[in-house]
């Protein structure tokens, strides 16, 4: 979604290691440009996971963030990373996707205020003014998070402040944004000397939901070669975590951009978000963002899990 200072020209594909027989090759888009959140991706690659996997694995960081679903729903790409709110809405659109698998198994996002500020509860937000960078779902989000609490969005100022989140907060243009990933903009923000606070989404009345996925073309994936990517990913992200030193070492030494203070306390801040089972599909998880995205009317039918994500895993 936003990762502010770290959306730097970084629009390099990961290297790819050549094997001396021919391998399946997959197309991967990402959803922002390489940063820690892409972890095991990026370990996979280097430590020659999908390699052994006979995969040959294009990764591509997208020139559009909006883009990557939409390139796989047209058949221009295998994979994309993506969000699971998006994924619902998506679907209900009518576009051929489907969640094959998790990167980062719980939310990111977070309302995000100076640690200053004497916004100190949800209830102290009404009549604020709230900086935000995708419509749609994070006004439901925001509804499930001030109705507890009486008012809703007309007590509040809505302002598009596109990606800038953090510095719209720290620079006073709103008193909070919504859309800040709590691993990044934390961490800028105090190492910027202006340090932050988040309201939890899922300790404030929204489901909780996965917030990277990978999403397949649900009528014309590859479900043999998209398991031994995940296989792939899956052994990188038991590396990461048995080996956060070195694989923070090999992370970094992919790009001079990545070598900073924002990424090394962002890789840290990670580490415990990446889904360690990255096939599995949590179907309550599924089916309860489904309902509470009918509820807020912004899908018309509930569907099935089934239509939404797969676990190949178990097929």
């Amino acid at each position: 979604m936003r990762l502010l200072t770290l959306a730097l020209a970084l629009l390099v594909a990961l290297p790819v290691t050549t094997p001396a027989h021919a391998q399946d090759k997959l197309t991967l888009i990402l959803d922002w440009f390489v940063n820690p959140n892409h972890g095991p991706i990026v370990i996979a690659q280097e430590r020659g996971y999908f390699a052994a996997q006979g995969l040959e694995v294009e990764v591509i960081a997208p020139a559009d963030p909006s883009a990557p679903p939409k390139m796989v729903a047209a058949g221009k790409a295998d994979l994309a990373l993506s969000y699971q709110p998006q994924l619902h809405l998506q679907v209900a659109e009518g576009l051929p996707l489907v969640r094959v698998g998790t990167l980062i198994a719980s939310p990111l996002n977070c309302l995000l205020v100076l640690d200053s500020s004497p916004i100190k509860s949800i209830a102290e937000l009404k009549g604020a003014k709230i900086g935000f960078s995708v419509a749609g779902v994070e006004e439901a989000l925001l509804a499930a998070i001030f109705r507890p609490h009486g008012f809703g969005l007309d007590d509040v100022e809505m302002i598009n402040v596109n990606w800038s989140l953090g510095p719209s907060v720290m620079s006073g243009q709103v008193d909070a944004v919504l859309g800040a990933y709590r691993n990044f903009e934390l961490n800028q923000m105090d190492i910027e000397g202006q340090p932050g606070r988040c309201f939890f989404l899922e300790e404030e009345g929204v489901p909780p939901y996965d917030e990277l996925i990978y999403v397949a073309n649900a009528d014309t994936r590859n479900d043999d070669a998209i398991l031994r990517f995940l296989r792939a990913t899956e052994l990188a992200t038991q590396y990461i975590v048995n080996h956060p030193d070195e694989s923070w070492e090999i992370f970094k030494s992919t790009s001079a951009e990545l070598d900073d203070e924002l990424n090394k306390r962002a890789w840290t801040d990670t580490l415990p978000r990446f889904a360690l089972r990255p096939s599995a599909v949590d179907s309550a998880r599924y089916a309860g963002f489904e309902a509470f995205l009918a509820e807020a009317g912004l899908i018309d039918t509930v569907r099935p899990v089934s239509e939404l994500a797969i676990d190949l895993g178990a097929e």
